[in-house]
């Protein structure tokens, strides 16, 4: 047996023996988070769901095998599927398959589906608080956020909201920073930004409004015809991993940074009654799946995107930065929407406060740490 195979083999057996089924009373809609006298019973059992199979409904956003963020989840669903023994499926509905794209959250909430993959600003429009979930401009990276929903209290306001639409979120990975996207004519200053017509979402979107841009939200496969026709005058999408596939530079040859999303989370979110009813270990088995998931998407995304800039360069596309007055708009825009938002939403508020507050913190390290290596390096 070589070393994976024997990795596989006793990380499986010991899931066998740390992750348990319930008895009858376990098996119904039990909180654990809320009743943890009642994990006792449910450990006492090992895998007694082994021969009752459940299948999870759980529609995404993206299309059937989409490079990283859709193929992820591919993985995630077959790694329940070997953790547990074929005992819990989870059967994926690509986007428009079952559910439109931009649906999922509302198909879920009603009970429709059991789970969706998609990206919390999307739903913005519900609540604006929901896109500071999924990060802000000139705010987290990658590291940063996931330290502020895992150990920061993010986690918990996060699901403090989704629980009035009856869901239940995970991190369910993140894209990595975000360039800032495909122009048809270059960008010179902030006058060329007036009256652009560019596709992008969540807080982003709104500060690029401020700037004077009409921001357009589309779905992953109207995008590069739109571009293309002229539609649209820009586009942002994730890096040039996924922007290298969606062929963008054929019909909008200028290239920007960004700093509209440094570090998105994406969301593997459940409706909270399906989730609840599964057996204590069955939550257990998505709970540690949702993590590698969300590890594995993060680097996966920081890997595609180097070796994917490298094309770039012998394609000759033209790497280029936004120039400094539309930067400092960029900052101005994001303190007036913030105040804005804030005054409008307590939800906002308060999210945004605990925000404030971690990302304070982070930058004062990161400062002292890293940008001191970056630098020297």
């Amino acid at each position: 047996m070589n070393r994976r195979d024997f990795l596989a083999t006793t990380t499986t057996a010991s899931l066998a023996i740390a992750l348990s089924g319930c008895n009858e009373e376990n098996r119904q809609a039990i909180d654990y988070s809320k009743h943890p006298e009642k994990k006792d019973d449910a450990i006492k059992a090992v895998h007694i769901n082994k021969n009752k199979k459940t299948v999870i409904k759980l529609a995404t956003s993206w299309p059937a095998s989409f490079p990283i963020m859709g193929t992820n989840v591919e993985k995630f669903a077959q790694r329940i599927k070997d953790i547990s023994s074929g005992s819990l499926e989870i059967k994926l509905y690509p986007k428009n398959t079952l559910v439109p794209a931009l649906e999922v959250f509302d198909a879920c909430s009603s009970g429709q589906i059991d789970a969706f993959h998609s990206g919390p600003y999307y739903w913005k429009g519900k609540n604006s608080a929901f896109s500071l979930f999924s990060g802000i401009p000139f705010g987290f990276t990658a590291e940063e956020i996931n330290s502020w929903m895992l150990f920061g209290g993010g986690m918990e306001l996060w699901r403090e909201l989704y629980a009035k639409y009856n869901l239940h979120p995970f991190v369910g990975g993140n894209t990595n920073i975000q360039m800032g996207g495909w122009f048809r004519k270059p960008i010179q200053s902030l006058a060329d930004m007036q009256g652009l017509k560019m596709r992008i979402p969540g807080l982003g979107g709104e500060v690029f409004a401020k700037m004077g841009v009409n921001p357009i939200l589309l779905p992953a496969g109207e995008i590069y015809t739109s571009l293309e026709r002229g539609v649209i005058d820009a586009t942002e999408w994730v890096g040039p991993a996924l922007d290298l596939i969606m062929g963008f530079y054929k019909v909008a040859p200028y290239y920007y940074a960004g700093w509209h999303e440094p570090g998105s989370i994406l969301e593997l979110t459940f409706n909270k009654y399906s989730f609840q009813k599964l057996a204590y270990e069955q939550q257990l088995m998505i709970e540690m799946a949702s993590s590698e998931l969300n590890s594995n998407m993060t680097h996966e995304f920081h890997f595609e995107n180097i070796m994917a800039l490298q094309k770039f360069k012998e394609l000759k596309v033209q790497l280029l930065q936004l120039p400094k007055d539309v930067t400092d708009a960029g900052k101005k825009a994001l303190g007036e929407v913030i105040s804005e938002l804030s005054q409008k939403n307590e939800d906002f508020k308060r999210v945004y406060a605990s925000i404030e507050n971690h990302l304070k913190l982070s930058k004062e390290w990161s400062d002292t740490s890293l940008k001191y290596f970056l630098n020297e390096r």
